[in-house]
């Protein structure tokens, strides 16, 4: 499971690969059963928008989930991502046990030590809890709103391209001052 801003937008980078098997949107990390989106996003009930992934093992490592995950995310902002602010927005990779935990906590080191980005990486990595499936509407969202979500899809591609370009910019302006 997965939470990276609005959960209309992580879907469909999962969903389109082959050896996905399902990827479905829906509530989890929160203290309420049953939660609706208008409860979720009112930040009444402590879970996030996330993704629930089913995948064959024998094609995707989850280790390689993880790498997808960074490039769809913001990592940097525990607030939300892009223009979806708020708790129920924020980053969180829930993991289901051990082996996974440690597969993300090495990833996010990784990622960390990588010099990507300006600021600190504050994705959370949380035990998975119960995953309550979204309203019907937002299911494949993309399939079903395709012009909607092509311009949700752009701004967050322009903004993930923009950060990269800022991190690119300040460690060269840096390297220059240095000398």
């Amino acid at each position: 499971m997965f939470a990276g801003g609005c959960f209309w937008c992580m879907v469909e980078p999962f969903e389109t690969r082959s050896g996905i098997i399902s990827v479905v949107s829906g509530y989890t990390g929160g203290h309420m059963d049953n939660p609706t989106y208008e409860q979720v996003v009112g930040g009444y009930t402590g879970h996030v928008e996330a993704v629930e992934i089913i995948f064959d093992t024998q094609i995707w490592s989850y280790k390689e989930l993880v790498e997808l995950y960074w490039q769809l995310t913001d990592p940097t902002d525990a607030f939300g991502q892009m223009a979806d602010r708020g708790s129920s927005y924020r980053p969180v990779i829930f993991v289901t046990n051990e082996e996974q935990r440690q597969i993300a906590e090495r990833s996010k080191q990784d990622l960390a030590e990588s010099g990507r980005y300006n600021h600190p990486i504050v994705t959370a990595i949380e035990p998975a809890s119960t995953f309550w499936l979204a309203e019907n509407f937002h299911q494949q969202f993309y399939q079903k709103n395709p012009r909607r979500y092509k311009k949700l899809k752009r701004s967050r591609q322009q903004f993930l391209v923009f950060q990269r370009m800022q991190t690119k910019l300040g460690h060269g302006w840096n390297r220059l001052r240095k000398k």
